[in-house]
């Protein structure tokens, strides 16, 4: 009798420790998620701010060694010599690139020998509804590249672009004929957004009602002020999580299962950080895009309207790496592999990878699966190694 009431006593109190255990992490998940987060870790400069978009230089890492999962991976002290500069796309924050201290973008770029800009485009307001592809591709981005090339004594630079930022980083190399853009790396990009899976077919159909529309009234979407199509970033999270519905829910029924594990409660409050505090887009965006890449697919054709001129993707001869991901929904490898048919880089490459759109950049399989041979390409097209950092 005694061993059974010792053995009652001793599942009693394991059960109330990992009682506990559930209702602390639960609690903390909930009204403590902050003190979780382990984004945004990587030390950074602000070399320019006007306002609203800013400059982030990443200067050397203080250690001699970083993790990249379960992989230890030196910190190499000697540059290459052409900068990279990542372009964020807009409605995201900029802990996806610097989601976790084992997978950060940002820190792992550094820790091979690579000088890391990145632009990051703050939060818009409806003040800055006016803010449309011409804004950024043409005004923006220009400006800022030239602020790089000022920090780091560098003309020619490497571009690093996901999704929009990948759109962003061609429509530049296409409108502005710089030369300098040595290279070209651009993420889950669409070129023929009409080829995307369902979307595709959702946008063909937007198509057909919308030229049903043009020819019998003689409406067009640019005829409304852009104010009206300004996109909170409540909007933004709520439609990023619609692109892949069973997953969102899953995440969430996995933490509830999980929840005793305080290494999986921090890593899905991480990854929510980032999800769940999307941030606006500008109405003229959603219009230039609505209309320009979604409905009349004029990147399909090789070109594109911005503002009054015509960027023509022939005009980009840049080292260029395109990845897509083979679980992409929002842009599948068919959508993003015609960027092939119309670059007139000479080095040219495209892989699909394993992830969806933001798997390819930031998810779990992305160090061993795209960031380890994107550090081996950059390596062989950044000019040799510069100097000490």
């Amino acid at each position: 009798m005694p061993n059974l009431l010792k053995s009652v006593a001793d599942r009693a109190s394991g059960l109330s420790r990992q009682t506990a255990l559930y209702a602390g992490n639960a609690f903390d998940r909930v009204f403590r998620a902050a003190s979780l987060v382990q984004a945004g870790q990587t030390p950074f400069e602000t070399l320019y701010s006007d306002g609203l978009v800013s400059l982030r230089y990443y200067p050397p890492l203080a250690e001699d060694f970083i993790e990249l999962d379960d992989t230890v991976i030196p910190v190499e002290r000697q540059t290459y010599r052409t900068p990279i500069v990542i372009i964020p796309p807009l409605a995201v924050n900029m802990l996806i690139y610097d989601l976790f201290p084992q997978r950060s973008l940002v820190r792992f770029l550094r820790a091979k020998g690579f000088e890391v800009y990145l632009i990051d485009w703050g939060v818009p307001t409806r003040a800055h509804s006016h803010y449309n592809l011409h804004t950024y591709v043409a005004e923006l981005l220009p400006a800022y590249l030239n602020r790089v090339r000022e920090h780091s004594g560098e003309q020619e630079l490497s571009l690093h672009g996901w999704s929009l930022g990948g759109m962003f980083t061609l429509f530049y190399s296409a409108l502005s004929n710089d030369q300098h853009v040595r290279n070209a790396i651009v993420l889950g990009s669409p070129i023929d957004s009409h080829a995307s899976g369902i979307l595709g077919l959702l946008n063909q159909r937007m198509a057909d009602v919308a030229e049903f529309v043009r020819n019998r009234t003689g409406f067009r979407i640019h005829n409304v002020k852009p104010h009206w199509f300004h996109t909170p970033g409540w909007a933004n999270t709520i439609g990023f999580k619609l692109t892949n519905p069973i997953a969102s829910v899953m995440s969430y029924w996995e933490l509830v299962v999980r929840l005793g594990d305080r290494e999986f409660v921090t890593n899905h409050a991480t990854t929510s950080a980032f999800l769940d505090r999307m941030v606006a887009y500008p109405g003229g965006i959603i219009q230039d895009t609505v209309v320009r890449v979604w409905i009349d697919n004029q990147l399909s054709k090789g070109d594109i309207q911005i503002g009054d001129d015509i960027a023509r993707l022939e005009n980009v001869n840049a080292n260029l790496l395109a990845i897509a991901g083979s679980e992409d929904t929002m842009v599948t490898p068919g959508a993003a592999e015609r960027v092939m048919d119309h670059v007139s880089s000479k080095d040219k490459t495209f892989r699909v990878v394993p992830g969806g759109h933001m798997g390819i950049l930031a998810g779990s399989k992305a160090p061993k699966e795209s960031w380890l041979e994107l550090a081996e390409w950059l390596a062989e097209r950044s000019g040799g190694r510069l100097h000490h950092s």
